[in-house]
């Protein structure tokens, strides 16, 4: 007996329990084993003569993931010193088998220099560049930074200014493009599932339109620890964290095979001290 693929996959992406009360629907309570284990892909259920009962018959599921740049790095890897990261093996350690990954659409903008980190773009193209040459699927698409002065309030004035002025930095364009694309892929039929990694409530109405209107799974997977948004979640059929021991275990190596890009200097050193922190 066999599920069909559409349901097979919410089940396999998205029930983490034992099935007993669907088995019901199909079985005699007499052949239901109390000790199920939830509903996995090629994961066989079996009863009290452990003979299979049950299959979860999913083909593979043409996956695109699309990457807010600026929320991956502020709310994943900002304070942590595995920013070589392999968005490749990162997603395939995070999703389930049956997705194959066609394309990882990293969306992103150049950063300027500053006078406390003049080496800044330098390391983002380094990494930019090492991950295209080693991971086929990662295409780049650039939004860009306004920085601009402005006058704020102090959170805590004493009895000198209560407003001082402040350079604010803000990232244009990479949010829309993500959207944008989202949707002109579903519409394209490129893929069956989309999977959105931010936490960046802006997203949701593309996120709305590209599961209703063109019938598609989608995924939501959140940088950091921090709760995901409800406007973001209602339109997810499933959500996953990054969490940091992936982040630890999917790098990229340095330096990159066939070519001679290495990772950068301060990069590595932090990845050092914290070998030597953790033993």
């Amino acid at each position: 007996m066999f599920i069909s693929n559409a349901l097979s996959s919410l089940l396999c992406e998205y029930i983490r329990k034992p099935i007993k009360i669907i088995l019901k629907i199909y079985l005699p309570t007499t052949y239901i084993n109390q000790s199920v284990p939830p509903v996995g892909f090629d994961h066989r259920v079996r009863g009290l003569f452990m003979r299979p009962l049950l299959f979860c018959a999913i083909d593979t599921m043409r996956t695109y993931i699309y990457v807010d740049g600026f929320n991956l790095y502020y709310g994943s890897l900002r304070r942590t010193s595995y920013k070589w990261l392999n968005l490749t093996s990162l997603f395939r350690d995070i999703l389930q088998s049956h997705h194959q990954i066609l394309k990882i659409k990293y969306f992103t903008a150049r950063v300027s220099a500053r006078p406390t980190n003049p080496y800044k773009p330098q390391r983002k193209d380094t990494y930019l560049r090492a991950l295209q040459a080693h991971c086929e699927e990662v295409g780049v698409f650039f939004g860009h930074f306004l920085t601009n002065k402005i006058r704020a309030p102090l959170a805590h004035p004493s009895n000198g200014p209560k407003v001082v002025e402040v350079l604010k930095t803000e990232e244009k364009g990479s949010d829309v493009n993500l959207a944008v694309h989202l949707l002109n892929d579903a519409w394209l039929d490129v893929y069956d599932s989309a999977i959105v990694v931010t936490n960046d409530s802006d997203i949701a109405e593309a996120m709305r339109l590209a599961k209703n209107r063109s019938n598609k799974l989608l995924g939501l997977i959140t940088p950091g620890a921090g709760h995901p948004f409800q406007q973001l979640m209602q339109h997810a059929n499933f959500h996953r964290r990054i969490r940091m021991n992936s982040l630890k275990k999917n790098q990229l190596p340095s330096p990159i095979p066939g070519t001679n890009i290495t990772m950068p200097k301060n990069w590595h050193s932090q990845q050092l001290i914290d070998k030597e922190k953790t033993g």
